[in-house]
């Protein structure tokens, strides 16, 4: 990704003013119907069709005549703008910067759009983009120059190309069921793309006249992801005992597409994870389990996530033992997140934004940057220990103990 770009008040003033720029939606206040425009907005700043390579701005708070309309910007609202990122409608999530700004002598709400490194973008599954001051959802031929503009910058590992992998590789059954989730069906109905663009535009292959397969292709559709990836599976050992060296009573590389990788995983936790019934402390039985299953999931499939897929054949081990479970994957932290911020809201970096755009696809992410809090909630319900992590430069270890 580039330079973030910010703007002055000048800078922004000037675009309040202008009325007939693409870069711009003025929004009265956010109410009615200017959460869902505004959010097409920035899906269609984020896929920057004009390829201006500046932000597109989207303003609370500004009349369409570009006069303040002196409304309270709270600490809610802001909140609730920088929501738009991270709340699972728009994939890949969108670049943005939200700010409180005094304009024109009253406060307005700012959300600055960064173009996207890897258009196109969508909202709930359309292609949002700008045609003058009007928003419009991109034609097949709006797609493929949102495309072909992506293979010209610096992209991330998980779309880039694999050079001897070919169509042949891809399950055509698996993606004609993963396009019912990731496009509109109005969208789909049209049925004015072909296959080989409908991959392009999910990012599974390069592109209509470069058919390699993605990383992300591989890992989503391949019909044998690990022999390209060898590292793309989950070791997992159920150990009778504390230690390494005590008796394994099951054993399994989990492996498969994205979906049946997280499919069978589930299935595999759900085996092991021993329930319990008490009658004895009131009149209805209390149902309990060693962990709770949305911790365990939260953690699997944040690892799965976030984990490194370059340089390494390393997968994810996932051991069981009596006392505790241990998650190790290779890869450390990333981006803007630290020792620091691990875990904290707000404070969120994917290594492979495209990956984690498949997975809210196909229903295992349904807010982004929540995972580790979500899974401490449910430990801390059930009674188990906080999770511990020890995190290194090129690998990352979750420990989380049984309850007692």
């Amino acid at each position: 990704m580039g330079q973030m770009i910010t703007l002055s008040d000048a800078e922004l003033i000037a675009l309040m003013d202008d009325l007939e720029s693409d870069r711009v939606e003025r929004k009265e206040s956010w109410a009615g119907d200017a959460p869902e425009k505004g959010r097409q907005a920035v899906c269609a700043f984020a896929n920057d069709l004009p390829d201006h390579n500046k932000p597109g701005v989207l303003f609370v708070g500004v009349r369409d005549d570009g006069s303040p309309s002196n409304i309270s910007v709270t600490d809610e609202l802001l909140l609730t703008l920088a929501d738009i990122k991270t709340d699972g409608n728009t994939l890949p999530p969108p670049t943005t910067i939200v700010q409180k700004r005094v304009l024109k002598g009253a406060d307005v709400a700012v959300v600055l759009v960064q173009p996207a490194d890897a258009p196109p973008v969508k909202y709930r599954g359309r292609t949002w983009i700008r045609i003058g001051p009007r928003r419009g959802i991109a034609t097949a031929q709006d797609e493929r120059i949102l495309n072909e503009r992506r293979r010209h910058r610096d992209l991330p590992f998980d779309i880039q190309p694999v050079t001897t992998a070919t169509m042949a590789d891809l399950d055509r059954v698996v993606f004609e069921e993963y396009l019912l989730n990731a496009v509109a069906p109005d969208i789909l109905q049209a049925n004015d793309r072909t296959f080989e663009q409908r991959l392009a535009a999910c990012r599974m292959i390069s592109g209509v006249d470069d058919l390699r397969p993605t990383i992300l292709g591989l890992l989503v559709l391949g019909k044998r992801p690990t022999d390209w990836l060898p590292g793309a599976y989950i070791q997992f050992l159920r150990i009778r005992g504390t230690e390494l060296s005590h008796p394994i009573i099951d054993e399994e590389a989990i492996g498969g597409t994205l979906g049946q990788l997280l499919r069978r995983i589930d299935d595999k936790l759900s085996a092991h994870n021993r329930h319990e019934i008490e009658i004895s402390s009131g009149p209805l039985e209390k149902r309990t389990s060693n962990y709770p299953m949305v911790a365990l999931q939260q953690l699997i499939r944040n690892a799965v996530l976030h984990r490194t897929y370059e340089n390494t054949n390393s997968p994810i081990r996932m051991y069981w033992f009596d006392d505790r479970i241990e998650i190790f994957n290779p890869g450390g932290l990333f981006g803007l997140v630290t020792k620091g911020n691990f875990g904290k809201p707000g404070f969120t970096d994917y290594r492979n934004p495209h990956l984690a755009d498949a997975m809210r696809v196909l229903g295992f992410v349904q807010h982004f940057g929540v995972g580790i809090q979500t899974a401490r909630s449910a430990l801390a319900a059930n009674g188990n220990p906080p999770p511990e992590f020890e995190i290194e430069p090129n690998a990352f270890l979750c420990k989380i103990g049984r309850q007692p």
